[in-house]
């Protein structure tokens, strides 16, 4: 955790942000209520998933303790947890903890009650005030706890959930204070290290769930967890591979996203694809430059100001020029562009904000989050674009270009005849078996510019094949 005053401070940001917005709406006072995360049951109440605290709790309180919520007073700032002490059983499974008044202390909170407290001051505040404000929940758990708090039924919290507080919390996250870009770059750099341990493996005969292993063993030694489920595939062209069934074989391009959580929460997201035999064969050198440069290009515009959608079409527009070249794409630039023909080969966003999520605020909305209230399209490809937003100093964000063969998508696009005034597809037959190339890359944005996060990480196809050089089989 970091020291009490951090979090008394986020908080008392936290009502003045949602003071100015709810005296917008002509309101000057509430009750914040922020649930913890409770346990979660994988196939029986005592075996359960690795526990992860809620990330707008943990931004405002720093405990990581399962079974916790919080009530926030917006016109005076007082705080009160509501938390219970260890049962002997709990004291003989799980081991002792800080009890509730130490926890008070650790988060600054100005007061700490017992959970069974919790209904009756929630009752009481909204007699007096109204609907307590809450974010929207994601958990079944968290949306039953709710919907018995508040006598609302569960189909109907996420329209209750408080507008003002998912703007004003988002206000609050998307600015990144030195010490979490701090926690950030240590994630990153665990997660460096363990991209560089996959390379080292990563050699003909070895398995999928091999690689996962080494990943996840690396964020482990990290002192902290993956950020998400390792993709770790030589099927690359599945965006989202979360299973590991496959081996290595020469000539295979292995594909590996994966990131790190530090302890307290933050997470790193890199992406990077490698040739199995140790280098890239003159087609898979092709694509994989390509998407370099799309990389490229769109950081090179990273600034504040800067709509986020610019970044995504320059990586677009870099990608559709790339595969011209390669005679697989013909056609005026701009038009391919706005047509979205361009997606067959970049199905998704260019990047997302990252923090205490690994898509950060994701829970919040990508309306909000991504969009500030602004439409979002609903053309393929563009639609997957969670960030579009003009770019603020403080944020952090990924930078994710990639280039795909589908064949599914491909064979269905070819038969509807889509876009065949500018895809070639008699010719990609040859380039079938590409796979999948992404490279994913983690940016602060700074006044001045952005910078590049983690120790250096030489993904150009020389510094690639340099590195996987010296492995053993």
């Amino acid at each position: 955790m970091f020291e009490p005053a951090v979090y008394q401070a986020r908080r008392a940001a936290l009502c003045a942000a949602l003071s100015a917005q709810l005296r917008e709406a002509g309101v000057s006072v509430g009750l914040i209520l922020l649930p913890g995360n409770a346990e979660s049951p994988m196939n029986y109440t005592d075996n359960t998933y690795r526990f992860r605290q809620d990330s707008a709790f943990l931004y405002c309180f720093g405990l990581a303790e399962p079974d916790m919520a919080a009530t926030i007073d917006v016109a005076s700032g007082r705080t009160t947890l509501y938390a219970d002490e260890l049962t002997v059983d709990m004291l003989v499974w799980t081991g002792p903890r800080l009890g509730v008044a130490a926890l008070a202390a650790a988060c600054a909170a100005d007061d700490v009650q017992p959970s069974a407290a919790l209904p009756c001051t929630l009752r009481a505040a909204a007699a007096r005030d109204g609907l307590p404000l809450f974010l929207p929940p994601y958990r079944g758990e968290t949306c039953l706890r709710l919907a018995a708090w508040l006598d609302v039924p569960a189909a109907m919290l996420a329209d209750k959930a408080s507008l003002p507080l998912i703007k004003a919390m988002i206000a609050l996250r998307q600015i990144k204070e030195e010490r979490e870009v701090e926690q950030i770059e240590q994630a990153v750099n665990t997660t460096i290290a363990m991209h560089r341990a996959v390379m080292a493996l990563g050699t003909p005969g070895r398995s999928e769930a091999a690689l996962m292993a080494e990943a996840t063993r690396v964020a482990l030694a990290g002192g902290g967890m993956p950020s998400f489920p390792p993709i770790a595939t030589v099927r690359g062209a599945v965006l989202h591979n979360h299973g590991y069934p496959g081996y290595l074989r020469s000539g295979d391009l292995f594909l590996l996203d994966a990131g790190a959580e530090t302890v307290m929460g933050y997470a790193g997201d890199l992406t990077t694809t490698f040739p199995v035999d140790g280098k890239y064969s003159p087609q898979q050198r092709a694509i994989y430059e390509i998407v370099l440069a799309a990389g490229k290009a769109a950081a090179g515009l990273l600034k504040p100001g800067l709509p986020f959608k610019e970044a995504h079409f320059a990586a677009a527009r870099t990608i559709v020029e790339g595969l011209q070249a390669l005679g697989l794409m013909s056609g005026p630039l701009d038009e391919i562009i706005a047509a979205g023909a361009h997606a067959l080969f970049f199905p998704h966003g260019l990047g997302h904000q990252m923090g205490l999520d690994v898509h950060d605020m994701e829970s919040l909305g990508e309306a909000q989050v991504g969009y500030d209230g602004q439409p979002k399209s609903t053309q393929f490809g563009l639609k997957s674009l969670r960030l579009a937003k003009p770019l603020l100093a403080g944020m952090v964000l990924t930078i994710e270009p990639g280039i795909y063969f589908i064949e599914g998508l491909i064979a269905l696009w070819r038969a509807e005849g889509r876009f065949k005034q500018y895809i070639h597809y008699d010719r990609l037959e040859p380039w079938l078996q590409a796979g999948g190339y992404r490279n994913e890359e983690n940016w602060l944005i700074r006044a001045d510019g952005a910078h590049l996060l983690g120790a250096r990480f030489d993904k150009s196809v020389a510094g690639m094949e340099t590195a996987l050089a010296g492995r053993r089989s």
